[in-house]
């Protein structure tokens, strides 16, 4: 069965694995996901991912949860843009994500990144997620 919205079933299994206090969970791999996993990385919401090979074609990643004293890293991670409904926004117009303790993830013309890398190159995008 094909999957309509991969970045969000990706975001919803990290969502479930740290509500089960699970130290990792896996996903299906793309590039948009590897992506995405490196800026959750580089902003210090998840610990390490990495891919692996099941057979030629079929790559899953797995991704090592983070958490602080028992409690997860990630509080709230949700979907913005979605298949039906494309969110976009100017670097001047995004909204910071709960007075700047969270993160937006952009996809921009140079790549995706974090709102402040965003805001640092002066480009926008389309808003892909909101952590927090």
């Amino acid at each position: 069965m094909s999957m309509s919205d991969p970045l969000g079933d990706m975001l919803t299994r990290i969502r479930n694995a740290q509500a089960a206090r699970q130290s990792r969970c896996k996903a299906p791999a793309s590039k948009l996901r590897e992506n995405v996993l490196e800026v959750l990385k580089r902003e210090g919401y998840i610990r390490a991912w990495r891919t692996e090979e099941l057979r030629p074609g079929v790559r899953f990643i797995d991704i090592e949860l983070k958490y602080s004293e028992g409690e997860p890293a990630i509080k709230e991670i949700t979907r913005i843009s979605k298949p039906g409904r494309r969110v976009y926004s100017k670097i001047a117009e995004l909204p910071r994500v709960y007075n700047g303790l969270g993160t937006s993830i952009l996809s921009t013309p140079r790549g995706v990144m974090s709102e402040n890398e965003a805001r640092a190159a002066n480009v926008g995008g389309e808003v892909l997620c909101r952590v927090f």
